[in-house]
Order: structure tokens, then C-alpha cells, then sequence
């Protein structure tokens, strides 16, 4: 069973209908029960950083998804949900993050972009990865965002994307995995993305 975390900012049906279109079985819940217990976790999100650490912290699931992760359970963090995966953000201010992974969330500056970063854009996989599976070198995905993840360590990416500069659009390490985009809006590309994480990871 696959536990998609419900704390309050997340686009919820729309990922859950996506998981069972790829024939998965899922739930909705913010029981931390539900979270110690599940086979697969996934943490969606929408909206600032800040609320989504409020929501996790007024729900008390912070220790529960850094205990699941921990365990090595397979882990799918998606657009606001891999960004909590870091350890700040400067959205609307200094936020901690989960802190599971090393780096830091910023906003995009470059005066010439568009931001937020509303619509489709390319992956670049970098490296081999069982999210990646069978994912076409120049695939586009869905995207919706004014920060993102500027990660420390170049091991954890996993996909880039190029908006104003390379930066991290996918992230993995062990059965963690976290993706910018949204899968649930990003057609067969998307479908593919959370089958791989269903079935390989």
C-alpha cells in the first residue's frame, strides 16, 4: 500500500487518480500509523515551503516521514514535497527544512525569467536511476514553481532542467526519491515516472 501524505497543501486527488492509473494501490491519510505502515510513502505538495513545514509540524508527521526514510522505505517527494527534503528555504523568509537532504531552496534570479517557472519544460537524466527507467532523453515534463532545489551534493541529482542555469529536477538517493514537477500533469512522461517508482523502486 502507498500512503500519500495528506498535511494540509497538497494536490491530493490529482496525484492519487494518477496513481491508480498506473495501477497502483493508494491511499489519502495523515495518520502517522497509516505513514509507519505503508509500503511506499509519497509527500505531494502546492504552496509555499513554509506552510508545508507548518503542516507537517501542526500534524506532528515530521518525525513519522524522517523515521520512514530512515528505514529505507521507498519514498517519493513531489514539486513542495522535494523541496522540504532540504534543509532551508528563503521563501517568504528563513525556513528549516526536513533536512534529509544537504542544500538549500532559493528562488530563481535571473531578472530575465519568467517566475514562476509555469508550464513545460526538458528533462536532462543524469545518471542511471530506477525512477529514470525508460524515461527518453529529451522528455518534457509539467512545471509550476518560483524556487527551487539547489542541491549540495551532485550525487543526489538525478534529473536537470535549464531554466536561467541547470538545477536539480529530480533528486535520488537510495529509496529516496523526490522529482520538481508535477508527474500528475505531465501526461505519459508523468504516468511513466510514478509506474517507475511503483514497480522499481
Amino acid at each position: 500500500m502507498i500512503t500519500i501524505i495528506d498535511y494540509g497543501v497538497g494536490n491530493l486527488r490529482s496525484v492519487h487518480k494518477a496513481f491508480r492509473a498506473v495501477g497502483a494501490e493508494a491511499m489519502i491519510s495523515s495518520s502517522k500509523e497509516d505513514i509507519l505502515k505503508a509500503d511506499k510513502v509519497v509527500l505531494p505538495g502546492v504552496g509555499s515551503f513554509g506552510d508545508g513545514m507548518a503542516g507537517l509540524q501542526e500534524r506532528e508527521l515530521v518525525e513519522p516521514v524522517k523515521a520512514m526514510i530512515a528505514q529505507g522505505k521507498p519514498f517519493l517527494g513531489i514539486c513542495v514535497g522535494m523541496q522540504l527534503l532540504f534543509e532551508s528555504s528563503d521563501e517568504l523568509g528563513q525556513h528549516k527544512g526536513l533536512g534529509v537532504l544537504p542544500g538549500t531552496v532559493t528562488r530563481f534570479k535571473d531578472v530575465n525569467l519568467k517566475v514562476p517557472q509555469t508550464g513545460w519544460n526538458q528533462l536532462q537524466v543524469q545518471t542511471d536511476n530506477p525512477l529514470c527507467a525508460d524515461i527518453d532523453p529529451n522528455s518534457y515534463a509539467y512545471f509550476n514553481h518560483a524556487y527551487y532545489c539547489a542541491a549540495s551534493n551532485e550525487d543526489d541529482v538525478i534529473m536537470a532542467t535549464d531554466y536561467g542555469g541547470l538545477y536539480a529536477s529530480a533528486v535520488g538517493r537510495d529509496k529516496l526519491y523526490a522529482v520538481q514537477f508535477h508527474p500528475e500533469k505531465s501526461q505519459a512522461i508523468g504516468l511513466q515516472i510514478l509506474r517507475n517508482f511503483v514497480e522499481r523502486c
